[in-house]
């Protein structure tokens, strides 16, 4: 089945579920929560990278823009989203790019804050230029008994630069992440791998090359597919589109574009619903990757 008869067999998978989210030329795209009566709390502009515990009753994102950024909590009860709150260890410098731990016990976030007491916010790298003020590291906050703790700086082996942005966690605590490769300076995919309780040091993701811009990852629990955004080919100029890459015993499959634009995807709790930001609204969708995900399955028991 080639990728047009994929991307039709979803169209009917998302008219049964309520679900779309294709480019315009497909089908028109649904911002989370339109279906619902009441809107989801991630909902409308400045709403980001929505990221849920494994139950679903909780999710931490984004809301505002630029510096401005900071975390919000809201819980579901009896299937209605509570107000949501500010995180308590979001209450200064700017938060971003939240990733629940797959078993909701810590969540890793990306902040400009100081690494060192009475130390200065971190400038970035992105867009080609630095960005003062809009650096990034990453941070881990564990959720114990439904309390946070204080934010923890990940060791240097994983924060290389003031410009690591966009992680991802996989079940065995190995965290994915995006980071200027040294020689293009594009933005380029790494892991590092958590072994016997320690990251090893990161390496560029096999398909990760460093000429194209690959970012916003997100992998699954058991990092059997990661869904990430791209300018590489096929997409258009001044475009990013999302693709997916399979797991196998070669390591990873070449990426294939789902057929939707946009950045900062998140998985649902089931995995089987990917949240986006498209680049035509700057809002929140949501496309269902189910019948990716049980294609990729039948080919792999032919």
């Amino acid at each position: 089945m080639g990728h047009q008869q994929i991307r039709g067999a979803l169209l009917a998978v998302s008219a049964c579920v309520g679900l779309s989210g294709l480019n315009p030329a497909l089908a028109a795209a649904m911002p989370a929560g339109a279906s619902s009566a009441a809107a989801v709390p991630w909902a409308g502009k400045g709403g980001a990278d929505p990221t849920f515990t494994p139950d679903g009753d909780m999710v931490v994102f984004v809301h505002g823009k630029g510096t401005a950024r900071a975390l919000y909590v809201s819980h579901r009860q009896a299937g209605r989203w509570s107000k949501p709150e500010r995180a308590p260890f979001s209450r200064h410098w700017m938060n971003f790019e939240p990733v629940m731990a797959p078993d909701g016990s810590y969540l890793v976030f990306v902040s400009n804050r100081p690494v060192k007491r009475h130390g200065q916010v971190l400038d970035g790298y992105f867009g080609g230029k630095v960005q003062p003020g809009r650096g990034g590291n990453l941070w881990r906050v564990d959720f114990v008994h439904g309390r946070w703790g204080e934010p923890m700086h990940l060791p240097d082996v994983v924060n290389v630069s003031t410009a690591t942005y966009s992680p991802t966690v996989a079940a065995d605590g190995s965290i994915y992440f995006t980071h200027p490769d040294p020689r293009t300076h594009r933005t380029r995919m790494y892991v590092a791998r958590r072994v016997d309780g320690k990251f090893r040091l990161p390496h560029p993701v096999s398909f990760s090359n460093g000429v194209q811009s690959d970012f916003d990852p997100a992998v699954a629990p058991d990092q059997s597919f990661i869904v990430f955004s791209s300018d590489r080919p096929p997409t258009p100029r001044n475009q990013n589109e999302v693709f997916v890459a399979f797991a196998t015993a070669q390591g990873w499959s070449t990426p294939v574009p789902l057929g939707i634009y946009g950045y900062e995807a998140r998985l649902g709790p089931d995995q089987r619903v990917l949240y986006y930001i498209a680049g035509a609204d700057d809002r929140i969708h949501r496309f269902p990757i189910a019948g990716w995900l049980t294609r990729h399955a039948a080919d792999g028991r032919r």
